[in-house]
């Protein structure tokens, strides 16, 4: 579960103003870090294929973010996949 302190905290490094937990960028960095502790989760707990479901939907809806960000702000994204270590 992702407590309130990590999830500012990746909110710190990604929003566009204060307070903003709605654009891509910052729930892009939110979902990277769910999707890190649910990995972690299941690298411990192989057989609990209910959580397995939630992190491959975790990580659909990232991609989704991810696809859109790049059809709209090549260069937010760019700097997005810099700052959270993804790919490229």
């Amino acid at each position: 579960m992702l407590t309130k302190r990590k999830k500012e905290n990746a909110l710190k490094k990604t929003q566009r103003h204060d307070g903003d937990t709605g654009s891509p960028e910052a729930q892009v960095a939110v979902l990277s870090k769910r999707i890190d502790e649910l990995a972690l989760h299941l690298k411990k707990n192989h057989k609990d294929n209910h959580s397995r479901r939630g992190l491959l939907q975790m990580v659909a809806n990232r991609r989704k973010h991810l696809k859109y960000l790049e059809a709209k702000d090549t260069k937010s994204y760019a700097k997005l996949i810099k700052a959270l270590g993804l790919k490229k």
